[in-house]
């Protein structure tokens, strides 16, 4: 889903640039993810109702080469954290990932954990962490694939996008159209299925 949703956001060649680098990628099978143990101290922050020790804790624990920018995103990380409230009142809950069907192409939807609030409110939420903030484009693609899929992932949940180096939430648009979401992203799927396939010259 990242590939993709970072693609919808990119216009003209930078989109076929874009593909290339994902396809020698997969080709290197490279595909670290760096941002593996901060997304377990927000996590623990939440289960243990710690305040973000955990967060605060987790910049030392790292190599040096990780270390701006676990200390560029625990700040933001921990604004979303205080943002949910009473430590007591919510808690982590299980989520699954699905495999969405965009035209032509298959998005797995993977977010990065699920919330449950002591009010009955669920939410799944995945995380952002680029430098930039996400465009209106990826937000949209973003949340549209997970609510479509949430009888999957989290029953009865709402789908969450969080910018985790702003500490800023985003949430589906009430007045966007489904369709229209639905009509868009099968043309970018399309056009990224043509691309993929296409040797590079």
């Amino acid at each position: 889903m990242l590939g993709f949703t970072r693609y919808v956001t990119r216009t003209g060649p930078a989109k076929a640039t874009f593909v290339g680098g994902l396809r020698r990628a997969r080709e290197r099978r490279s595909g670290f993810n760096p941002h593996g143990q901060l997304v377990k101290a927000l996590k623990a922050d939440i289960a243990f109702r710690t305040g973000g020790s955990y967060l605060s804790g987790v910049v030392d624990l790292v190599k040096e080469r990780w270390k701006p920018l676990y200390e560029s995103v625990s700040a933001g990380a921990k604004t979303y954290l205080a943002s949910l409230g009473d430590p007591e009142q919510v808690g982590l809950a299980q989520t699954r990932d699905a495999l969405a069907s965009v035209g032509p192409l298959v998005v797995k939807v993977n977010p990065h954990f699920g919330l449950r609030y002591e009010d009955g409110r669920r939410e799944a939420v995945r995380l952002h962490f680029d430098e930039l903030p996400p465009t209106p484009e990826a937000v949209t693609a973003t949340l549209h694939l997970m609510a479509r899929h949430m009888d999957q992932i989290l029953p009865n949940a709402e789908p969450v996008l969080v910018d985790l180096r702003r500490g800023a939430v985003h949430r589906l648009d009430p007045a966007a159209k489904p369709g229209d979401i639905e009509t868009w992203l099968a043309g970018e799927a399309a056009a990224f299925t043509a691309m993929w396939s296409t040797p590079a010259a």
